[in-house]
């Protein structure tokens, strides 16, 4: 993975409000941090704190009540050519072959590529991620893994600067996350990103993130933040080092204790 830089994303005090039948319901609330040029930033907690509603304003989907988010020291105007966005549900064209698929992005405007150069592209990311014999298969034929497989590959084809990945793996087997784990980050090392991946699980976040934040229960605050002292390129091995498994134990709790607080709310909710 490249060297980490200058900041690449801004959160600066960033409040986000929805309308409710209770009046505005307060989601993220004074959120303030970045993400370094090259970074592989993983956010976790509670279910429904506000974890995607971040990475929706960075996509250009969602924008903040108040505060700003900046890419690039610019304010996000909309969605854009230099994010991919992989989300949990396979993001692809049922209608579409694997190869067609790839090469969907490659075809519009803002990444128009000629014929020669999108076969180009589109082969060298079927090899990449073990589809080059499926070029001609539709979706429906692939397996859970070999679709999101397919997934990355087409957000990886129009070159995007950064990766904002919700859940990407969460509806895979154990044994399939891992080896799609394992292959994000040998793209990665090969490609080099700028990483915002959504997660519940801490294994998964310490594995492959280079630093995690830890949100708190809705309205969503930095619970802390955490730098991983792994270095990359990581191997297996490393989930059963005293340092991981020390690692896994803190953060679980913190996570654990934000689920209490949310509990709580909810009881609180009712009582009301």
């Amino acid at each position: 993975m490249r060297a980490e830089a200058g900041p690449r994303i801004e959160f600066d005090r960033v409040v986000v409000e929805f309308p409710s039948s209770r009046g505005a319901l307060r989601v993220v609330d004074d959120v303030s941090f970045t993400i370094a040029d090259g970074e592989f930033v993983a956010i976790i907690g509670p279910s429904g704190c506000g974890k995607t509603t971040m990475m929706n304003i960075v996509a250009g989907f969602v924008n903040p009540t108040r505060g700003r988010v900046l890419l690039d020291g610019r304010p996000i105007a909309g969605p854009g050519p230099d994010r991919g966005v992989i989300f949990q549900e396979y993001g692809v064209f049922p209608w579409l072959t694997v190869k067609e698929n790839i090469a969907f992005g490659l075809k519009l405007a803002a990444n128009r590529a000629a014929p020669s150069e999108r076969d180009a592209i589109c082969d060298r990311y079927m090899r990449l991620m073990g589809l080059a014999d499926f070029a001609d298969a539709w979706p429906k034929m692939l397996s859970g893994g070999m679709r999101q497989r397919l997934a990355l590959a087409r957000a990886y084809a129009v070159r995007p600067q950064f990766l904002l990945m919700d859940e990407p793996f969460g509806a895979l087997d154990a044994q399939t996350r891992t080896a799609m784990q394992d292959l994000l980050l040998q793209v990665l090392q090969t490609e080099g990103k700028t990483v915002m991946l959504i997660t519940h699980s801490v294994e998964e976040a310490i594995y492959l993130a280079s630093r995690i934040i830890v949100m708190s229960a809705r309205p969503t605050r930095i619970r802390e933040e955490i730098r991983i002292p792994f270095a990359y390129p990581r191997a297996e091995s490393v989930h059963e080092t005293r340092e991981f498994n020390e690692l896994r134990s803190h953060v679980r709790d913190l996570v654990m204790k934000e689920y209490a607080a949310q509990a709580s709310q909810q009881l609180a909710r009712v009582a009301d």
